[in-house]
This record gives C-alpha cells, sequence and structure tokens, in this order.
C-alpha cells in the first residue's frame, strides 16, 4: 500500500474504504468553506459516497496514474492531495487539493505538495506538473506561488461550481526548475 512520510507529523497515505467516515467527517467540519471553491462537496454527504471512488482511486494507483491521499496530520486526517491521472506520452500531471479549515496555516499543504513534487519529479521522472486554482482563491494559489511555479494564465470559464463558471489560474513547474528550487529540505523542516 502507498504512504508517503514527508516529515514527522505529515504523512500522506492511499485512500482506503475505512477512510471514507473520517473524510466525511471533515467536510462535514468545513463544508461551508470547502464548497466556495469545490464543485463536489454537495454530492458527498455520507460515507457511502466513496463506494465507487475510492475502488477507482485504486485502480489509479494500480494503472500507474498516480494517486489520491489523504493527509495525515499528527495522525488525522486533515485533507486530500493527488493527482488527477498522469499523460505518460508527455511526462506530465496535474495536482489537486483540499484541506480541512481548522488544518489551515500550518503549512500542512505546501510541504503535502513538495512531497508530491518529489514523487512526481524524483519517481516517476515527470516533465511537467500542473496546479489549477480558482482565481479568487488566494490561500490555494498562494501554494503554487510559494513553491515558484510559474504563472501561466487563466483558463477562462475554467470549471463549473454549482450554479455558475469561475475562472482558473494555471501554472506550471518543469522538471529542470524543480532541480534547481531545493524544496526537498523544505517539507523536513517545520
Amino acid at each position: 500500500m502507498f504512504e508517503l512520510k514527508i516529515n514527522e507529523d505529515i504523512t500522506l497515505k492511499l485512500v482506503e474504504q475505512h477512510d471514507a467516515a473520517l473524510l466525511i467527517q471533515l467536510i462535514d467540519e468545513s463544508r461551508t468553506y470547502l464548497r466556495k471553491w469545490l464543485p463536489w462537496v454537495d454530492s458527498t454527504q455520507q460515507a457511502s459516497d466513496y463506494d465507487d471512488i475510492i475502488p477507482q482511486w485504486y485502480n489509479q494507483y494500480l494503472d500507474n496514474q498516480g494517486f489520491q491521499a489523504i493527509i495525515l496530520y499528527q495522525n488525522k486526517v486533515a485533507g486530500m492531495v493527488g493527482f488527477h491521472g498522469i499523460n505518460w506520452a508527455n511526462q506530465n500531471t496535474s495536482i489537486g487539493y483540499w484541506i480541512g479549515e481548522r488544518f489551515q496555516n500550518k503549512g500542512i499543504m505546501t510541504k503535502a505538495v513538495i512531497g508530491c513534487l518529489a514523487y512526481a519529479f524524483d519517481t516517476l521522472g515527470l516533465h511537467r506538473v500542473e496546479i489549477r486554482c480558482g482565481m479568487e482563491n488566494v490561500k490555494s494559489r498562494a501554494i503554487p506561488e510559494r513553491l515558484g511555479f510559474t504563472y501561466e494564465g487563466t483558463a477562462r470559464d475554467g470549471e463549473y461550481l454549482y450554479d455558475h463558471y469561475h475562472d482558473l489560474a494555471v501554472y506550471s513547474l518543469l522538471s529542470h526548475e524543480w532541480d534547481t528550487l531545493q524544496l526537498k529540505n523544505a517539507i523536513t523542516s517545520s
């Protein structure tokens, strides 16, 4: 089973069926906060809503298409991070993430994303990683900006969010940029 230890406090672990209840609990605690930016919040109401998706995520990992992981912070489920599949022909992927409101402002997601970048570039040998965030989602955008991603532009009306489209900020990081950023040591420091 996939598990990636980021530091003493943070571990990424492949989502398993028994994690569904903890994910729902975290979503319930942060539902209003998460709903502002994530289109799946309203359709995720109970643990059984994960019955079909968790096996798909497991197969994604088995098919070498990346992973969907829960973020454990001090052994508590804090959120999720993962790849939206891998385009092996072009050696690229994109990272998606969310975190419970009470886990904000602790550097957890930044370190989890650095761990994903290390896995993408150093383990999988990918060339490009992309992150797309709501244009107005300042906290989400701060992560690729903090990590040295290049802002490539705006995907106008890039995502439908309940009753409207919203623009997405598009960021990318290339493997040679990763090699020069020296971020690998940043995940172990607090």
